[in-house]
């Protein structure tokens, strides 16, 4: 039996899409809340919740959970019951129309900065259980438990939107204490929670991840996760500490002073940043690989360059590693390709 993947991100510091927002202000507006009230102190306005392709920083959709959860503390469980799998756009359809729920989650995993997420999942399958922890050690304290309890429901009720029998939840535990009732919960998974563990961490029956999708489609899950490749790809170019890396790569002379040089720049040691790439789902060496696809395409493509000369501008020792890393690029060689433009 196959194990899962891991999530592409490890923190919720992502750029999202407007739609959990704009999730979050209708079922506040449900619950005799103001827009205004809402989104007070986000930076958004409601002309920008009615921009569909709008998005949104972490820390703005964080102060929109904040006002909430202040409003609302005990309305967890109930946000989450909201996030149905259609909620994700192109993402969800991505995973409803997968072969089996392995694949979904899978899926999920490999692009999790197209979710929501705040509490941050990761899962496997340990003999004949499938382990989901959901990591709040980065979230702030006052949110911690409202972001848990409205990520585990939202995945649960994606689950249950993919395989309507629902996922076969064999325990719960949640780090925060235990409320007052535990109804909701009890009503939600089919079982008792415990309270005060050591983690958020859920067991499934792992047979559940090989169930057949009854929407299942090939045409369509290649076409969509084409399409999420292509959006998560544009928003991690555009935001964040991958972004800071390649503007600095551009630079002259950065690419010869390499990782240590980018470091000192942005003011963290090379073990930081190295730390901080990985939770952004990416490396310095596929940055400086994507930066120098790009440059050598550009001076090529000038004619004013020998291919000696670019591969010496792109910090390459020697001409033949450069040809050999242009083709790995683009499927020829430099000079190949300068024939055919």
């Amino acid at each position: 039996m196959s194990q899962l993947v891991d999530p592409v991100v490890r923190h919720w510091d992502f750029p999202r899409g407007i739609a959990s927002v704009c999730l979050l202000a209708r079922f506040a507006g449900e619950h005799g809340l103001t827009t205004d009230e809402v989104l007070a102190g986000s930076g958004l306005t409601p002309a920008r919740l009615a921009d569909a392709t709008a998005e949104v920083d972490a820390r703005q959709e964080l102060r929109v959970v904040r006002n909430l959860a202040t409003a609302l503390p005990d309305a967890g469980l109930a946000v989450g019951r909201e996030y149905h799998a259609t909620a994700f756009g192109i993402f969800g359809f991505a995973f409803m129309s997968s072969p089996t729920m392995r694949d979904a989650v899978n899926l999920a995993l490999r692009y999790l900065d197209l979710s929501f997420a705040f509490s941050m999942p990761r899962a496997r399958v340990e003999d004949d259980r499938a382990r989901m922890e959901l990591d709040d050690s980065s979230l702030p304290a006052d949110v911690a438990r409202f972001l848990v309890e409205r990520d585990l429901s939202a995945i649960h009720t994606m689950l249950v939107d993919l395989l309507p029998s629902g996922p076969p939840m064999l325990s719960l535990e949640l780090r925060h204490p235990e409320p007052s009732t535990v109804d909701e919960y009890e009503e939600q998974f089919g079982l008792r929670p415990r309270f005060g563990g050591s983690a958020n961490v859920a067991f499934f029956d792992a047979t559940f991840l090989d169930e057949p999708l009854p929407l299942a489609n090939p045409q369509t899950v290649a076409l969509c996760e084409a399409q999420c490749r292509e959006l998560v790809s544009q928003r991690r170019r555009r935001a964040g500490i991958a972004h800071e890396v390649r503007e600095r790569l551009t630079r002259f002379g950065a690419l010869a002073e390499g990782m240590p040089g980018v470091a000192r720049e942005l003011g963290m040691s090379t073990r930081t940043l190295r730390r901080k790439l990985e939770e952004s789902g990416t490396s310095f060496r596929d940055l400086l690989d994507e930066v120098r696809e790009a440059l050598a395409e550009e001076m090529l493509t000038t004619g004013a360059l020998s291919i000696e000369d670019v591969a010496i501008r792109l910090g390459y020792a020697e001409a033949s590693s450069f040809i050999h890393a242009f083709k790995r690029w683009k499927g020829t060689t430099p000079a190949a390709y300068l024939r055919g433009i």
